[in-house]
């Protein structure tokens, strides 16, 4: 019996030992979440819209997927095609005219070409620069506006629930914005599907003080690109093209040639 009870104890002994390193390893292990970026009004938005927020996101395919996307490609309503580099700021727009602006959006660098051409007069490439973030600014909003809610200069606030205008039963949220981009002064109301948790309508005001929006969109034909989910249908218009890289020659952000994307995704 002693010998018995001996070997129980041992046995309880480990167990507690092994349970003990366990709880250490789990404890190491953070969970990614979805931080805000610095900058990011905490304290004046509401917890309800910024859990909402989260939920947008993990219906998108998580924070981790989404920082994990480097190259995202799109063609913006048939006109500007864009291939955008979010580890570096890399972009590339080519434009309907014959320009193509070769710009990195954290310093606002790069070049200008016009049919192939590079244009040289520095005043010129200056201005085409803040061109080429204006561009990125409006378009990338546009494709991806659902990973943004808790951007830097966001202030989030829950409305309430309200219908889309198909008739989906939606959670309503309010951005509003502060000293971030080039118009600051502009609101948006973003609908939430109750099931989904995925974005399916959006209004725009130019300021928080306009009674009637400019627009009111939907946000349908989501598809999974990678591990992310974008949505290309803006009602009448929409996103072509859409296509995302982990990998691209360094050519495409360097040469006046248009790259074939298709070939390269294939």
């Amino acid at each position: 019996m002693k010998i018995i009870a001996r070997l129980s104890a041992m046995f309880l002994l480990l167990a507690i030992v092994l349970a003990c390193g366990n709880n250490s390893t789990s404890d190491n292990e953070k969970p990614y979440g979805n931080p805000p970026a610095e900058g990011f009004n905490m304290e004046g938005s509401d917890a309800r819209a910024i859990a909402i927020a989260d939920e947008v996101m993990e219906a998108m395919g998580g924070r981790k997927a989404w920082d994990n996307t480097r190259h995202i490609a799109w063609k913006f309503f048939g006109r500007d095609a864009l291939v955008w580099d979010k580890w570096t700021g890399n972009v590339r727009i080519d434009r309907p005219n014959g320009m193509t602006l070769i710009s990195n959006i954290n310093d606002e660098t790069g070049r200008a070409f016009m049919n192939g051409r590079e244009i040289t007069d520095a005043d010129s490439v200056a201005n085409l620069m803040q061109t080429a973030k204006s561009i990125w600014i409006n378009h990338s909003y546009w494709l991806v506006m659902p990973y943004k809610l808790k951007d830097s200069g966001v202030t989030l606030k829950y409305v309430g629930e309200e219908a889309t205008q198909d008739g989906r039963p939606a959670d309503k949220l309010n951005l509003t914005f502060e000293s971030v981009g080039r118009t600051p002064q502009n609101m948006y109301y973003v609908w939430v599907d109750k099931e989904s948790k995925l974005v399916t309508q959006w209004a725009y005001y130019s300021t928080a003080d306009n009674e009637e929006p400019g627009f009111i969109n939907p946000w349908k034909d989501y598809k999974k690109h990678g591990e992310i989910m974008l949505s290309s249908s803006r009602g009448e218009r929409g996103m072509e093209d859409i296509m995302v890289f982990d990998e691209l020659p360094a050519s495409v952000f360097t040469s006046p040639e248009k790259p074939d994307l298709q070939a390269l995704k294939q």
